[in-house]
């Protein structure tokens, strides 16, 4: 599985590359989440931009981040979902479950207000720029 991720100071990014989030990929996904928190991530957005289609496999993996993060305290969301994928996410009735965002500056500022209301943002964070500078 191809993706990147994007640490910045207060959170991850984690963006699969594949237009497939399915069985193939997602034991890999996954592995990663795992590997994140274990390395101290506790908030979590994932871009998934370039997604075009999941299945149970991948919805699962999905489930596991949100436990991983948000379960345990800390900030959890998905960015940027394309219509097929947002369509499997409501017919699988979990858009209550998973917090969804149309865009990962969305998502991103969603982040920072969580953390401003844990007490854990900086003042100079709420203001920086999205782009990560």
């Amino acid at each position: 599985m191809r993706f990147e991720i994007d640490h910045r100071d207060q959170f991850s990014i984690l963006t699969p590359l594949e237009e497939r989030l399915d069985a193939t990929v997602a034991p890999t996904l996954k592995a990663e989440l795992v590997v994140l928190w274990t390395e101290g991530v506790e908030n979590l957005i994932i871009d998934l931009t370039h997604v075009r289609q999941i299945d149970s496999s991948g919805l699962s993996a999905l489930l596991l981040a949100r436990r991983q993060f948000a379960g345990n305290g800390g900030f959890f969301a998905l960015a940027g979902l394309q219509e097929p994928v947002l369509r499997l996410i409501r017919i699988s009735m979990l858009e209550e479950v998973l917090p969804i965002y149309a865009t990962l500056e969305e998502a991103v500022e969603a982040c920072y207000l969580a953390l401003l209301d844990r007490g854990e943002a900086d003042a100079a964070d709420e203001t920086r720029d999205l782009s990560g500078e």
